[in-house]
Order: C-alpha cells, then structure tokens, then sequence
C-alpha cells in the first residue's frame, strides 16, 4: 500500500533520509530535524510532501517529493527529491510502486513531467528507471549552492 504522509509520520521519515544517507554515503551531510519536517512538510510553510509505502502494517520506502514548473511546458511538475526503499524490501515492487502513485498523482494535477535525480553509481537504480521508460538527462549538469556559497551569492543583492 501507498499512502501520503502525515505530521504522525515525521520520526518515520526522518529515518528514511537518515538510512538514504547511508546508502548513498553521506551520512556525515543529514542536519535535518523532526522540528525542521514538520514545519516544511506538514506546516503553515509546507513546501515539499511524502508518499510512504508499506507491506502490511510496516512502513518500508518513502518518496519525497515538491512541484516545479517547466517554462517550456507552461505547466508545472513533480520533482521527486528522494526514494528510498529498505534493503529488505528491495526488488519486491516498492520503488515501482512509489513512482506509479507519483506518476499518478502528476496526472491528476496537471503536470506536464516526473523528474528527480540519480547518482551516476546507483547502477541499479539506474537500471529501474530505464526499464520504466525515463531517460536520462545526461547533457544537463546539476548546480548547487549552499552554506557559505549561497550567502557569498546572496550578498550581491
């Protein structure tokens, strides 16, 4: 089962990231609180939502997710962020089922595309993802600024 997340979720979530982070190495870069989830996901300043997907009563993969817009589509779209699914319960469909109910809900808002991102070293990842039909954006580099960077940038205003 596919659900959307609720405020009751928050500690659930937070474990997800945390174990994503894990998987993907970067342990040593999660800041994020409870607090911090609640206020941006189920707050009066909510700017992404959560899917979480469940066996039975056992919450096992979450997917992360905000809307962007796509200037050449006029419409807006669904950036997934993360999607995470436990260890254990890899290979069973979770994944899948994560990005079909994203997938869905794209449709019933109008938007124009799916997107997220993909470590280039996530081979298996990779591998879902192609067998699902996305492409690869291999001519678009990621930039990102942050922490200092970001209020070097901003001090220019």
């Amino acid at each position: 089962m596919i659900r959307k997340a609720e405020k009751e979720d928050v500690p659930v979530i937070l474990g997800f990231i945390e174990k994503l982070a894990e998987y993907e190495r970067l342990s040593h870069e999660v800041v994020a609180t409870v607090a911090d989830l609640e206020r941006y996901l189920f707050g009066d300043e909510k700017v992404a939502e959560v899917m979480i997907g469940y066996e039975g009563e056992l919450p096992v993969g979450f997917a992360l997710f905000f809307h962007n817009f796509s200037t050449f589509l006029g419409k807006p779209g669904i950036y997934l962020e993360d999607l995470f699914v436990l260890e254990t319960h890899r290979g069973k469909g979770y994944g899948t089922k994560l990005l079909a109910a994203l997938a869905a809900l794209a449709l019933e808002r109008n938007c124009g595309r799916l997107e997220w991102a993909v470590l280039d070293w996530n081979e298996p990842s990779i591998d879902l993802y192609k067998s699902l039909g996305a492409r690869l954006m291999n001519e678009w580099i990621v930039n990102r600024l942050s922490g200092e960077s970001l209020v070097k940038l901003a001090g220019k205003f």
